[in-house]
């Protein structure tokens, strides 16, 4: 059992949605789709464990979340690594439960999640789009909740299971920083999306990255296609969601982009970016970054990434035969640019 993929501190008839860019999409009726969205509270269970009977309870806890509790203790937690706990694995749990502001972050969670009915509802809501979808593609079985004391927002692990870790959700204004002072993943324009509202679209990307794998090269063309088709398939399973929050940029950043598409694929063709494999000089374009070199300071960063979406939405408005697993299936990032005709707009 082994964790997969990580965020790391990273209807009735059809309906139609009327985006912030004016676009009009039709939403299919996805009622018929079962889900079956369960979420499970491991951080519950874990902190209510009988530290009195500490063996029995432990042992009770990880009968109950076997796949998860493998996962958790050995790789999350590392409880089971004589390096890291050497007083043994029950020892070490009890300490962490018991550690005071461990206790205290999990008193926070539980009071920001005592309920979680709404992201429910909305993770049964993707998954139903994602079947449709991609039909052969499996949803997670289960969503297990958990904390890690700011160490992971989300993995998948095992063959079907997705996790959620709820104290890197606290809120924009939760003091993160305080606790870790000098921790990049604690940025401003980071954590003004560790927040509930984005629970369900980044643990959609895991989902989506997981099918799609890394960019077929190294080049700018490459990684702004394969992230480009990773958003075109986040907004076909979260269309109801603001495409700021899927960018994870502020509404503002993502009016500015929307209002300089041609600006910035003229800068990347200008500045010879598009081939370029030099990771220096086009990581802030693709990567997280609270801006983009170069272009003015409205711009967030990851520009490429919107642009490559724009690509991936050309070519499918001019293919509408291609269906989304035969998508992921074109790796030729140039073959794409060129069969989409792509034309930034003014």
């Amino acid at each position: 059992m082994s964790l997969k993929k990580a965020l790391l501190i990273s209807c009735t008839a059809a309906l139609f949605l009327q985006s912030c860019g004016g676009e009009r999409r039709e939403i299919p009726d996805v009622s018929h789709i079962s889900a079956d969205v369960k979420i499970e509270r491991f951080e519950q269970d874990l902190f209510r464990l009988d530290t009195t009977n500490m063996a029995a309870s432990l042992a009770q806890l990880e009968t109950r979340y076997p796949g998860f509790s493998q996962v958790f203790f050995r790789q999350v937690l590392r409880s089971k690594n004589p390096a890291i706990a050497p007083e043994g694995h029950e020892a070490y749990v009890k300490g962490f439960i018991n550690f005071p502001p461990v206790r205290h972050l999990f008193d926070t969670c539980s009071v920001v999640f005592a309920n979680m009915d709404d992201i429910a509802a909305q993770f049964d809501q993707a998954f139903r789009l994602f079947k449709y979808y991609l039909p052969e593609r499996r949803t997670p079985d289960t969503i297990t909740t958990f904390l890690s004391e700011y160490s992971y927002a989300g993995f998948l692990y095992g063959e079907n299971s997705l996790a959620v870790g709820l104290d890197l959700f606290l809120g924009a204004y939760y003091p993160y920083a305080r606790y870790n002072p000098g921790q990049e993943a604690f940025s401003a324009y980071l954590v003004r999306t560790y927040t509930r509202d984005h629970i369900v679209s980044k643990s959609m990307q895991l989902l989506i990255d997981d099918l799609l794998g890394p960019p077929s090269g190294n080049r700018m063309l490459d990684a702004m296609i394969c992230n480009g088709k990773k958003l075109y398939l986040l907004d076909l399973t979260l269309p109801d969601t603001p495409d700021s929050i899927k960018l994870e940029i502020t509404a503002a950043q993502t009016d500015w982009l929307r209002d300089n598409e041609l600006e910035m694929w003229a800068f990347f063709l200008d500045e010879q970016l598009l081939y370029s494999s030099e990771w220096k000089d086009i990581r802030k374009y693709i990567d997280y970054s609270p801006n983009s070199p170069g272009m003015p300071e409205d711009a967030p960063g990851r520009t490429a990434n919107w642009v490559g979406w724009q690509i991936i939405k050309a070519y499918m408005e001019l293919h509408p035969e291609t269906t989304p697993e035969q998508l992921i299936a074109m790796k030729d990032a140039q073959v794409l640019l060129e069969k989409s005709r792509y034309k930034p707009k003014r």
